[in-house]
């Protein structure tokens, strides 16, 4: 393998300053991480309140700003949550994050001024879950929601005029080759039986055996009447290794194997006279 095809790996260094810092994992609603996203990065998205009493746990709340409030005034979202905290025991979960690498243009090439650098940010020590207050607002926001998903996808519009987007075709293009495919195959008349007999008589000189559904290619009836005939010329095996295909009666074959058995008999038997 040449050089230029070789995969490069390059070693980066892990910045372990910050490996002792305890980190939490919050879990927040899809609606405040919609408003979050749309929020500029130089505002201030909520405010943290911890609070503790004595003998008792932590209460954790948070509430959100004017600003992410504001964002959209047409979607109202709760102000108000609290966090649920869980302690993280039987779990290693860390925060990382990653730089990335300065590229300063010359005249000739581009040159890496600084590389990429992996840090880790810490430890995951606590894991929180933001849940809204049962008030008002989120009742109203829930009844929203469950508006909108009960809306169909496709609703039907009565048009003032003609939308040559919408105007409907004639015929669609799958019907069209399946009636064409129906006219080239013809419809299924029942013919002769005589013309019928003397297709199957053809078709088992080439093959012994056949299943219904060559038969019926072969001979273009209806399989109702097909069968009707091949009951009285022919057996219909039920097991293998013919099995489910049909034969003709040892009475209608007529084989150039079964001709050589016989002529083979016939010199055997002029030879013992």
């Amino acid at each position: 393998m040449s050089k230029e095809n070789e995969a490069i790996k390059v070693d980066k260094e892990l910045d372990l300053s910050n490996a002792g810092r305890g980190v939490w994992l919050v879990k927040v609603p899809k609606y405040m991480a919609n408003k979050w996203e749309k929020a500029p990065g130089n505002i201030e998205v909520g405010k943290l309140k911890i609070s503790k009493q004595v003998g008792q746990k932590a209460q954790v709340s948070l509430t959100l700003s004017d600003a992410v409030i504001n964002i959209d005034p047409t979607d109202e979202i709760p102000r108000d949550h609290r966090l649920d905290v869980s302690v993280v025991t039987k779990q290693t979960l860390g925060v990382f994050s990653h730089s990335v690498p300065t590229v300063v243009s010359t005249n000739r090439e581009d040159v890496i001024a600084e590389p990429e650098k992996l840090f880790m940010e810490g430890r995951i020590v606590q894991k929180l879950e933001c849940r809204p207050y049962a008030d008002n607002c989120y009742m109203k926001m829930k009844l929203e929601s469950i508006r909108k998903a009960s809306q169909p996808a496709r609703q039907v519009k009565s048009l003032e005029k003609i939308v040559h987007n919408f105007k409907p075709v004639s015929d669609h293009k799958h019907n069209i080759e399946d009636k064409e495919r129906k006219k080239a195959e013809g419809k299924k008349s029942r013919d002769d039986k005589n013309a019928v007999l003397d297709m199957l008589f053809n078709a088992f000189e080439k093959h012994q055996y056949y299943n219904i559904k060559d038969l019926v290619k072969i001979t273009r009836q209806p399989i109702s009447y097909l069968k009707e005939i091949l009951k009285e010329v022919c057996d219909y095996n039920m097991k293998n290794p013919h099995k489910n295909m049909w034969e003709l009666k040892k009475e209608y074959r007529h084989y150039k194997d079964d001709d050589k058995k016989e002529e083979g008999n016939d010199v055997s038997e002029s030879d013992s006279d």
